[in-house]
C-alpha cells in the first residue's frame, strides 16, 4: 500500500482541516498517509528536543513515502510545503499539488516539481482521479 505524505500550511485550523480531509479521502481510496501534525506534532515554542523530535519524524516520514500531495494554497506557497517538495524532488519521488486558488501564480519550481504542472489540481475527486491513472501511484 502506497505511502502519501501530505504537505501543506498549518498556521490556521482551516490549513489543518483540509489537510485532514485531503488524507482522508486517500485513506479512504486505499493509500496510507503521513499528515506532519497529526502524526508528528505541532511546532510550538518549547524546548530543543520537541522541534528536534518533529523535525526528525517528518524527515523519516518523507524518505519512507512513495509520494506527496501538497496543498498549494495561497499567493505564496508556505516555505515548509516548498521545501518538502524540494527534498522530495531530490529524491526523485512523484509530487503532486492541489489548489484552486484564483490569486495563486504557481512558483516555477514548485510548477516543474509537480510535472511541470500536470500534476496539480483543484479539487479532491481530482486528485484521485488523476493518482487513479497513474500506474505509478496506484494502490494496487
Amino acid at each position: 500500500m502506497k505511502l502519501i505524505y501530505v504537505a501543506g500550511p498549518l498556521f490556521s485550523m482551516h490549513e489543518r482541516w483540509y489537510l485532514e480531509r485531503i488524507a482522508e479521502a486517500l485513506e479512504g481510496a486505499g493509500y496510507r498517509t503521513f499528515l506532519p501534525h497529526r502524526d508528528a506534532g505541532l511546532v510550538k515554542p518549547g524546548s530543543f528536543e520537541e522541534r528536534y523530535r518533529i523535525f526528525h519524524a517528518d524527515l523519516e516520514a518523507l524518505r519512507s513515502c512513495d509520494l506527496c500531495v501538497a496543498l498549494l494554497t495561497g499567493p505564496d506557497h508556505d516555505s515548509g510545503t516548498s521545501a518538502e517538495l524540494g527534498f522530495l524532488y531530490a529524491l526523485g519521488k512523484p509530487c503532486f499539488g492541489i489548489t484552486d486558488d484564483k490569486r495563486a501564480f504557481l512558483n516555477n519550481i514548485v510548477w516543474g516539481i509537480c510535472d511541470y504542472g500536470k500534476q496539480i489540481v483543484a479539487t479532491v475527486d481530482e486528485l484521485l482521479e488523476m493518482l487513479r491513472g497513474d500506474p505509478h501511484v496506484r494502490t494496487e
